[in-house]
C-alpha cells in the first residue's frame, strides 16, 4: 500500500477533530531506536504537522522547521498552560496518564497565564549574575565547574592512567548535577543526596517515585532555608527578584533548574565527545579546542542530536491552520526540535561547507519569548566540561562502533545510556581529597567535601572496572 501525501494546498476542514484522524502511536520501539525514520514516515504521510498518539492521548507533533518557529515565536497564539487544554478540561485525559506528573508541576517551563511574565522576568534577573561572564558569580561558577571536571577525571584516573571508562556515568552526568548543586547553594551533604535522587528520577526506574518524593522534600527544605537566610546563590537571587514566592513555589522552580539543566547538559557533553572522537567533525578539533570552537562544535551537534527532542506542549488559542491541517482551539501541540532539524527544507541548507544558515539557528533551546532562560548557563557548563576532557586526555576513542552506542529515549529527552571509551590520561593527576562521611563545617573548600554518597557511587564504578 502506498503512502498518502496530504495536499499542502488543502488543509483539513475546521470541523475535523484531532481524535477523528486516527493518530498513530509515537512512542514505539522504532522511536526508541530509530527516531529519524519515524519523523520521516510521519512527514511523508502528513507533511510538516502530524496527528500522533502519546500513550493514549492524541496530540499534534510539529515536524517542520518553519512551522516550529511559527508556534514557538507566537506565545499568544500558541500559549502554554494546562488550563488551555480542551480535552483535559473536558475530563478526557486519563488520570493515570504517564506523562501527567511531569506536566502538572507548575514551574516556569510549564506555566501559562498572567503569572508567567513576572516569574520569567525574575528568572532572567536571578540568572544574570551567573550567566554574564563579567560578574564574579559567573567567574566563580566557571572555576567551580573546572574544579569538578578535574576531580571527576582524576577520580576516573585512579583506575589507571589508561583503560576503559563510561564517560556518561563517570563524567557527563555527574558534572552538571554538581554544577547545579553549586548554583542552588546546598549546605553540607544535603545536596549530595539530592543529586543522587535527581539521577534516579531522570532514569525513571522502579525507585524513581520514592526518589522524587524525597527530592521534593529536600528542595522544600532548601527553599525554606533560603527564605530564612538568603545567600549568593540562584534561589536567593530568585527570591530577591520575586519576593512573593512561597516555599512550595520556590521548590518547584529549583526542581526545574536541577532537572532540566542536568539532563540537558549531560547529554550535550556526551554527544559532543562522540562528535569529536568519532570523526564526524573535523578531526583537528580535538587538538586545538578553544572555548569558541567548543561552542561551535556543540551547535553542530545539537543540529543532528538535540538533547531535548520534544518541547512541553502548547495549545492553540483559536482554530489555526498549521501545516496541512487546521488545529482546533485547545488542541495540544508538541514541537519536535529533532524533527525540525531534520526537515529537508532546513537541513538541506546545513550541508558541510554551506554558510546559508548559522549553526546557531538550532532550536535546542527553543525560540521566541519563551526560549530557555538558562541556555548560556548550560552552554558554559557543557563547554567547560568538554574542554577539560580534551585537555586532560591524551587519547580518547570509542569502545563500541558509533552505531552500536546504547540510547535512552523519553517523550522529551534523548541521550546515550552509556558512553564506553578507551582513554589515556596525560600530565599530572589532580589530587582528589578523601571524602568524609559528612561535611566539615570549617573546611576551606566545601565544594570538595559535600558529596560523600555521590563519591562512593563513582568510586564504586572505578572498583568494578567500569
Amino acid at each position: 500500500m502506498g503512502i498518502h501525501v496530504v495536499d499542502e494546498a488543502e488543509p483539513v476542514p475546521d470541523g475535523t477533530r484531532l481524535e477523528e484522524l486516527a493518530p498513530e502511536p509515537l512512542l514505539t520501539r522504532d522511536y526508541e531506536t530509530r527516531p529519524a525514520l519515524v519523523y520521516e514516515r510521519l512527514r511523508e504521510r502528513h507533511g510538516p504537522v502530524a496527528p500522533v498518539d502519546l500513550l493514549g492521548v492524541p496530540a499534534w507533533l510539529v515536524l517542520g522547521y518553519r512551522e516550529s518557529l511559527q508556534v514557538l515565536q507566537d506565545d499568544a497564539g500558541w500559549p502554554k498552560g494546562l488550563e488551555n487544554w480542551r480535552a483535559r478540561t473536558e475530563g478526557r485525559v486519563p488520570a493515570d496518564w504517564p506523562l501527567g506528573p511531569s506536566l502538572e508541576v507548575n514551574h516556569v517551563l510549564i506555566q501559562g497565564g498572567d503569572g508567567y511574565r513576572s516569574l520569567r522576568t525574575a528568572w532572567d534577573v536571578a540568572l544574570r549574575p551567573f550567566q554574564d561572564p563579567r560578574n564574579p558569580q559567573a567567574k566563580r561558577l566557571k572555576a567551580a565547574v573546572t574544579g569538578y571536571a578535574d576531580e571527576l577525571i582524576s577520580l576516573l584516573g585512579q583506575g589507571g592512567r589508561s583503560g576503559l571508562a563510561d564517560l556518561s556515568a563517570q563524567f557527563s552526568r555527574p558534572l552538571p548535577l554538581m554544577a547545579a548543586s553549586h548554583l542552588l547553594g546546598f549546605p553540607g551533604s544535603q545536596g549530595d543526596d539530592a543529586l543522587m535522587d535527581m539521577w534516579r528520577v531522570l532514569d525513571a526506574g522502579p525507585d524513581a517515585e520514592p526518589a522524587l518524593a524525597r527530592l521534593l522534600v529536600t528542595l522544600g527544605e532548601l527553599a525554606a532555608a533560603k527564605i530564612e537566610k538568603p545567600g549568593d546563590d540562584f534561589p536567593s537571587h530568585l527570591l530577591a527578584a520575586h519576593p512573593d514566592l512561597t516555599v512550595d513555589e520556590l521548590a518547584r522552580e529549583l526542581f526545574m533548574l536541577l532537572g532540566m539543566t542536568s539532563d540537558h547538559v549531560g547529554i550535550l557533553v556526551s554527544n559532543t565527545v562522540v562528535e569529536v572522537i568519532s570523526g564526524e567533525s573535523d578531526g583537528g578539533v580535538r587538538h586545538t579546542l578553544s572555548a569558541g570552537m567548543v561552542r561551535e562544535t556543540m551547535n553542530r551537534v545539537v543540529m543532528r542530536k538535540p538533547p531535548l527532542v520534544n518541547f512541553v506542549p502548547r495549545f492553540a488559542a483559536a482554530d489555526t491552520p498549521l501545516g496541512n491541517y487546521t488545529v482546533r482551539a485547545g488542541d495540544p501541540v508538541w514541537v519536535s526540535a529533532a524533527a525540525a532539524h531534520a526537515d529537508p527544507l532546513f537541513a538541506g541548507q546545513m550541508t558541510p561547507g554551506s554558510s546559508s544558515i548559522s549553526s546557531r539557528a538550532h532550536l535546542s533551546w527553543g525560540a521566541g519569548p519563551r526560549q530557555c532562560p538558562a541556555r548560556e548557563l548550560a552552554s558554559t557548563i557543557a563547554s567547560v566540561g568538554v574542554s577539560r576532557l580534551f585537555e586532560r586526555f591524551g587519547h580518547l576513542e570509542l569502545a563500541l562502533p558509533v552505531d552500536q552506542l546504547p540510547w535512552r529515549s523519553s517523550p522529551f529527552m534523548r541521550g546515550l545510556r552509556s558512553l564506553p571509551v578507551r582513554y589515556e590520561l596525560t600530565g599530572p593527576l589532580v589530587e582528589v581529597a578523601p571524602e568524609p562521611e559528612e561535611a566539615v563545617p570549617d573546611a576551606p573548600d566545601q565544594s570538595v567535601k559535600r558529596r560523600s554518597s555521590l563519591w562512593r557511587y563513582l568510586t564504586g564504578l572505578i572498583r568494578s572496572g567500569d
